[in-house]
């Protein structure tokens, strides 16, 4: 099944601004630049992905994304679910069956837990829901076909994906994938996610090189 992935990322003002008390921006940006590079390229290695998007907010995430060889189309700081829509529609252009929304600060995402989320079984046309560590907000879709359901994320979306699935009769399921959790926002999320490093190795190279320095 042809499958696309779609990361959208914002553009490098306003990296990860709710970590401004603890980090400086040039430090946010830098952060946020090698969660990107970390998530890019375990999605690259995946065979079970047979393209790959990145909707970029600015010059930054777009050039990192020709670095890797990788299509990178403009939002202009539309905001996470415009971004997430425009990749959706690129990727019904190109013919995909399947669609894969994945966030850029994900950076411990596991190769393996990955592959089992792209080989669980679903009839389409469906939505796995990935959810985020605190089981109500939504940090990834897996819709076939891409136009299965329209993205909604941001507070609550977790049950209102859930809910849009069962409206439209779509098959719906929320898939709990552990590295998929472990998103940054917040001081917190950052905390959690030096502790999940601590506990594993071979993943997150460019994160750990990144916080190291900032440490």
């Amino acid at each position: 099944m042809s499958t696309t992935a779609i990361l959208p990322v914002k553009g490098s003002a306003n990296a990860k601004r709710r970590l401004g008390e603890g980090l400086a921006a040039p430090h946010r940006r830098a952060l946020a630049e090698a969660m990107f590079r970390d998530v890019l390229e375990t999605v690259l290695s995946s065979p079970g992905i047979d393209r790959v998007l990145v909707v970029a907010a600015s010059d930054r995430p777009a050039e990192i994304a020709a670095e890797h060889g990788v299509t990178a189309i403009r939002d202009g700081e539309a905001g996470h679910n415009a971004a997430a829509a425009l990749g959706l529609a690129h990727a019904r252009r190109q013919a995909a069956e399947r669609a894969l929304l994945i966030p850029g600060d994900c950076p411990a995402l596991d190769p393996d837990e990955l592959a089992r989320l792209l080989a669980h079984p679903a009839p389409p046309p469906s939505a796995l829901i990935v959810p985020d560590r605190h089981g109500t907000g939504t940090n990834a879709l897996l819709l076939t076909p891409p136009s299965a359901l329209r993205p909604s994320f941001g507070p609550g979306s977790c049950r209102r994906h859930v809910a849009q699935a069962a409206a439209a009769g779509i098959h719906a399921e929320v898939l709990e994938v552990a590295s998929l959790a472990a998103d940054v926002d917040t001081p917190e999320d950052l905390s959690a996610l030096e502790a999940l490093l601590d506990s594993i190795t071979g993943r997150a190279t460019h994160t750990r090189r990144c916080l190291a320095a900032l440490r």
